[in-house]
């Protein structure tokens, strides 16, 4: 894979936030930006797929929107325990 080289320019907390979060993770900060630029990529293109269904077939329901957080919070429950057995 090719790898461009770029420059950028953040405020000085959002540096510090980033290196922190780059530490915690065992990633170089240029790694972990990048992993940060695909994630955010990844909910703009999420984003896009709920508006496009909601237009096509009206907005989710109260109940509907309840079972997706619990859904999502069972997920998370489950990362932070993988988490906690691999020591992270």
């Amino acid at each position: 894979m090719a790898v461009r080289k770029i420059s950028i320019s953040i405020d000085e907390g959002t540096y510090d936030l980033a290196k922190t979060c780059a530490d915690e993770a065992g990633l170089s900060l240029s790694a972990w930006l990048v992993e940060a630029a695909r994630d955010r990529a990844k909910l703009l293109g999420w984003e896009r797929l709920f508006r496009d269904y909601e237009e096509e077939f009206g907005a989710f329901t109260e109940e509907e929107l309840a079972e997706a957080d619990a859904w999502i919070d069972e997920l998370d429950d489950r990362l932070t325990e993988t988490r906690k057995r691999r020591g992270r």
